[in-house]
């Protein structure tokens, strides 16, 4: 069932896990209006979905990655094309319905951005088992599993708790990045647990306000074991750490704004790097919001450039306790 795989990945590092891959497609038009015909601008292609993202940015950082995914169809060729031409390792499983697309456009009067975000393939039992075995020999050597993204249909809605206790099996450290029921099904064995203020107000099922009922929500996750650490990301406000022994608020790093797609997956990635060479979690974040920010000044997914990523990181603050 298994297609080749890309680039001679050797030993990685960090293992990435994308169990809904899309194929992104990016384009502009002057203004989305109802009924008329739209022309648009010359599309962007990039291979996407959160742990691609992932896999995409940490190459670029140096880092050793492999990125394991379903695809199918003529997109999921296209998308593992594209990840060749980038020079990113990846194990393929190969599955018999095609990869999703994404569309974002961007209306280039108002600035403003619109994301269509299609149903993702649906997955067999056995192409589900597959994509486990793919993801247990790739990280048998690694250090870090990150598993980012939504679950397609077909995947059960425990399949990351599963994937945790793989993890935990293999003494691998799990950096999660989900949502919906994927992250509400996982109860324990995360070592990083990334989410946005809304995923981790679905999770928990308040309205999280408050810096302080935001912080409150991370340390519950973090007392009842299910999650090591909970970095909660704010955007344009910095983010936000919880861990057993503190609260810490990081600051943006000024920005002229931009497109926020794929920003969240560069923080993922930066932090994942850092750490894999060693760094304190905190300085990880800090890095990890340069590369977020340095996304944002990319056009459509495109991955952000590492000198940009190491300029911002020179501007990013300490954090401070709360």
């Amino acid at each position: 069932m298994e297609a080749p795989a890309g680039p001679e990945p050797g030993r990685a590092q960090i293992v990435t896990l994308t169990m809904n891959p899309a194929l992104d497609i990016t384009t502009g038009v002057d203004a989305v209006r109802p009924t008329d015909k739209l022309r648009c601008d010359t599309p962007r292609y990039d291979p996407g979905g959160g742990g691609i993202n992932v896999a995409r940015i940490a190459h670029v950082l140096g880092a050793s990655v492999e990125a394991v995914f379903p695809a199918g169809g003529s997109t999921g060729d296209l998308l593992t094309s594209l990840l060749d031409g980038a020079g990113v390792p990846y194990r393929r499983v190969a599955i018999g319905t095609s990869t999703r697309e994404s569309f974002t456009v961007n209306e280039t009067g108002t600035g403003r951005q619109y994301r269509f975000v299609l149903p993702g393939a649906r997955l067999s039992c056995r192409e589900r088992a597959c994509c486990l075995d793919e993801l247990r020999s790739a990280a048998a050597a690694a250090d870090f599993v990150v598993a980012s993204g939504s679950l397609p249909p077909g995947v059960p809605a425990d399949f990351y708790q599963r994937v945790a206790e793989l993890c935990g099996e293999l003494g691998v450290r799990l950096i999660l990045d989900t949502s919906g029921g994927g992250l509400r099904h996982v109860s324990s064995g995360v070592f990083l647990l990334k989410a946005s203020v809304r995923e981790l107000r679905e999770c928990v099922g308040r309205p999280l306000a408050t810096e302080a009922d935001q912080l409150a929500a991370a340390h519950e996750l973090v007392d009842t074991g299910r999650a090591h650490s909970v970095l909660v990301s704010l955007g344009s406000h910095g983010a936000l750490l919880a861990t057993a022994h503190a609260s810490q608020r990081f600051a943006a790093i000024p920005s002229s704004g931009g497109s926020g797609v794929g920003a969240g997956d560069a923080m993922v990635a930066a932090v994942t790097v850092g750490l894999g060479r060693g760094w304190p979690l905190v300085k990880s974040v800090r890095r990890g919001i340069a590369a977020g920010t340095a996304m944002l000044m990319t056009p459509g997914t495109a991955a952000c450039d590492r000198a940009e990523v190491e300029r911002l990181f020179a501007l990013a603050a300490e954090p401070v306790d709360v």
